[in-house]
């Protein structure tokens, strides 16, 4: 009876484990014969044979020779991208939204920075196959929840461990603003209003900075009682040796996160940001880039134009703001091409657009010496494709490699889409 229920509690993890295996470490060079290179950094290399050894780019060039046991892909005629990063994602924290046990993206309690996203990360999630095969090779996984989140990690989406596939395991401090309310008359039978709520939240995150503040002071001067593992947290935030991610949408929250940032001396960046033209002249003057999330959405405001988040790349784009593409939640991540391709139809010049969602996510997450572009001594993480990644009705990725690694790009969809299609 006991093996019964043992069987019965472990079915779930089974279920949602994929079981792809991932390749070894690269041991033999790679040379791509004849691709076109969308390098980002460089623009389009025609016809350029690209060369990676020991899981880096080593040479880039037209008919280079290729070294001894090299393996020769050819790709003429095929394009070549550096493998799409997606910000600010629950991916690997969280699979099916509806069934509690698949859900690990967020802690109980408001202020809890020492939680760390790759602790409770799932390499072996479904859904990451199926976000892979839509050119996405490298994410950022972030807690969820209110107030001060916790850390966020950055990892290749292909590895046995957390640890293996990790490009860093601490990559920054994940915060939500408290909404800005409108003005209510609260009943004393109903409690504090909501505008209330919000100014009580500001204040406890004001504490949490002081408190962490006043912790560094005292351990400094070796009169701590011991150590405290929030406070400890927030150390290389304080020190600006990590970014502070701040999630707001609303301008006025955006304004006021902007001046907490200030008041603080934290280097941040905004995610969300749905109303960022609405303080384009804050975000540039301070120079705090943006993660947008869901360029594919509605208005937040009634008054609002009905494309306006579907423009909303191309204005930063011409204020000057530093942004990338983002797309919330975890199985969603796979359209992140999509939201890209929704900015260029209303807008975004197609290299900013591709820009957005490489080398700009790489420069924003501070990664961007490794990945985000086809360059000399960078990582191999890149993909092949007869098509552009952002045409949602263009052809499949054909092959990718990640960290010179290549990857099986099967995936259940794929299986179960083969069942049925030989169903009489």
């Amino acid at each position: 009876m006991k093996r019964a229920l043992l069987c019965s509690l472990l079915l779930p993890v089974v279920v949602l484990a994929h079981d792809l295996v991932p390749d070894n470490a690269q041991t033999k060079p790679v040379l791509l014969r004849g691709g076109d290179l969308y390098t980002v950094s460089r623009g389009l290399l025609a016809g350029t044979d690209l060369l990676f050894e020991n899981g880096r780019i080593t040479s880039i060039g037209p008919n280079l020779a290729a070294p001894p046991a090299a393996e020769i892909v050819d790709v003429r005629g095929r394009r070549v991208y550096p493998g799409l990063i997606a910000p600010a994602t629950v991916i690997g924290l969280r699979d099916i939204d509806l069934v509690r046990a698949t859900r690990d993206d967020t802690e109980v309690g408001r202020i809890h920075p020492e939680v760390s996203a790759h602790i409770a990360y799932n390499p072996d999630s479904e859904l990451i196959p199926t976000v892979r095969n839509h050119g996405i090779a490298v994410a950022q996984i972030a807690p969820a929840g209110s107030l001060l989140r916790g850390r966020s990690f950055v990892t290749n989406l292909d590895g046995w461990t957390k640890e293996d596939s990790a490009v860093r395991l601490v990559d920054g401090l994940f915060l939500s603003w408290p909404a800005v309310a409108a003005v209510e008359i609260s009943k004393p039978k109903e409690g504090p209003s909501s505008r209330q709520k919000a100014e009580d939240e500001r204040i406890e995150l004001r504490r949490a900075f002081d408190d962490a503040r006043a912790y560094r002071l005292a351990k400094a001067a070796g009169t701590t009682a011991g150590t405290d593992l929030r406070w400890e947290a927030m150390a290389p935030v304080l020190e600006k040796t990590q970014p502070l991610y701040v999630e707001a949408n609303d301008a006025r929250q955006i304004v006021e996160v902007i001046d907490f940032a200030k008041s603080q001396d934290v280097r941040m960046v905004l995610v969300g940001g749905a109303e960022a033209h609405r303080a384009v002249a804050k975000l540039a003057e301070a120079g705090i880039p943006v993660i947008l999330r869901n360029v594919i959405e509605r208005p937040l405001r009634q008054d609002d134009a009905y494309d306006l988040a579907y423009r909303l790349p191309a204005l930063l784009y011409e204020a000057g703001v530093k942004f990338c593409l983002g797309n919330e939640g975890s199985w969603q991540v796979r359209n992140l091409p999509l939201q890209a391709g929704q900015a260029v139809a209303y807008g975004l010049p197609h290299d900013a657009a591709l820009r957005a969602i490489t080398l700009s996510t790489a420069e924003i997450l501070g990664i961007d010496g490794e990945l985000g572009s086809l360059d000399v001594g960078k990582r191999a993480t890149l993909f092949v494709q007869d098509a552009d990644p952002i045409d949602n009705f263009g052809a499949p990725v054909e092959r990718m490699w990640i960290d010179g690694r290549r990857v099986d790009l099967d995936d259940r969809q794929k299986r179960l889409w083969e069942k049925y299609r030989r169903k009489p």
